[in-house]
């Protein structure tokens, strides 16, 4: 995680549970990109091109979870702010 946010990165990962977590204790960061479940590496591929073409060239993930999972065999993607952003 410290390498994470010292050099800036948008995260990838199908580990939802542990890097929620860890995303939430952060003021800012540049995003983090959930493939949920884990499949087979030709699936992830998969569904991380479509994660890719629902965020475009010019896409800004700051703060910002992007889920994506497979429901009866179709891609959906949720889109989320983490840490919530608090009403006031």
């Amino acid at each position: 995680m410290p390498r994470i946010l010292a050099e800036d990165f948008t995260f990838v990962t199908n580990n939802a549970r542990d890097f929620r977590k860890l995303y939430a204790q952060e003021e800012i960061h540049a995003g983090l990109l959930i493939i949920v479940p884990q499949v087979a590496p030709d699936k992830q591929r998969e569904l991380f091109d479509a994660l890719l073409d629902e965020l475009g060239e010019d896409a800004a993930v700051v703060n910002e979870v992007i889920e994506i999972q497979l429901e009866d065999g179709a891609a959906v993607i949720t889109r989320y702010d983490l840490p919530a952003i608090e009403a006031g």
